[in-house]
């Protein structure tokens, strides 16, 4: 059994570090509510546009953008959004795996890394990182989304893109994160249409392709806006998911080292009076 002393030193390193995770779990709460905010404020016109570019083209027939056909080039963009720091449990765990089970050919794969956490990662595993914005996941803006769409819009433009891929974790609830990996471009074909349905004509001002030339570009910023809200609500919630567990397991660890401080007082009490009887009847 550990000596009284090791035990008093092993409880205060413990309660120190109950101190730290109950902060960091209160931190973590209060911007747990701030990005919660964000991202459902955000979450219904990110919907909305999503669901404007479908209805485009399930109503429209013969459609000629360069946004609804594969990339000339041979690279494969992931604009991977993770954190800067860690723990927060299995966070960047999952996108990292997520990535890699998702059978896109890691040597084609470009990471456009948006958190040092998963940059760090993906590049252990042999990725190629194209472009580093862990700053941005800090406080993202519209602009950011905005920087970061036009630099792999432009290379998707010039042919050294053959798609581009959206990698975040969609915030369900305060415990629930979901890892999602969403192809951006080329836009996928409109869905089929239904037997019972009728189909709908829709004019444009001037052309079905201006149209999309305008609203695809406008529609990838959106996506990756609405991820970034996203990610940073979902990193929060499973930091203070995490230091929650962690802040209980250290204040379980206290109640085991109490029982076993209170054992060894109780034998070295024991032990003392022995000696004192012994000596007592020697003396006699």
């Amino acid at each position: 059994m550990a000596s009284m002393r090791e035990i008093r030193r092993r409880k205060d390193s413990i309660a120190g570090t109950r101190q730290i995770t109950k902060a960091m779990k209160l931190v973590a709460t209060v911007k747990l509510q701030k990005a919660r905010k964000k991202a459902e404020e955000s979450r219904p016109y990110t919907i909305f546009v999503r669901q404007v570019v479908q209805s485009i083209l399930a109503a429209s027939s013969e459609l000629d953008s360069p946004w609804l056909r594969k990339g000339k080039g041979d690279r494969l963009a992931v604009i991977a959004i993770t954190s800067n720091r860690g723990l927060a449990g299995g966070y960047n765990v999952n996108l990292v795996r997520k990535l890699t089970e998702s059978g896109l050919p890691k040597d084609k794969v470009s990471v456009y890394a948006v958190g040092r956490k998963g940059r760090d990662a993906l590049a252990r595993q042999g990725y190629a990182v194209a472009g580093d914005y862990s700053e941005v996941i800090n406080e993202p803006l519209y602009r950011d989304a905005m920087e970061l769409g036009n630099r792999v819009l432009k290379e998707y433009g010039d042919g050294s893109l053959e798609a581009i891929y959206l990698l975040y974790t969609s915030f369900q609830n305060t415990v629930s994160h979901v890892p999602v990996l969403l192809r951006l471009l080329p836009v996928k074909e409109k869905p089929e249409k239904k037997e019972d349905e009728i189909p709908v004509p829709m004019n444009y001002e001037p052309d079905e392709e201006t149209v999309l030339d305008r609203l695809i570009p406008a529609y990838v910023t959106n996506q990756i806006y609405g991820a970034f809200l996203e990610s940073l609500a979902s990193e929060n919630g499973a930091r203070m998911a995490a230091m929650d567990a962690s802040t209980a397991n250290a204040e379980e660890m206290m109640e085991r080292l109490d029982l076993l401080y209170n054992r060894a007082r109780q034998g070295s009490i024991t032990q003392e009076l022995t000696e004192i009887m012994a000596g007592a009847e020697a003396v006699q």
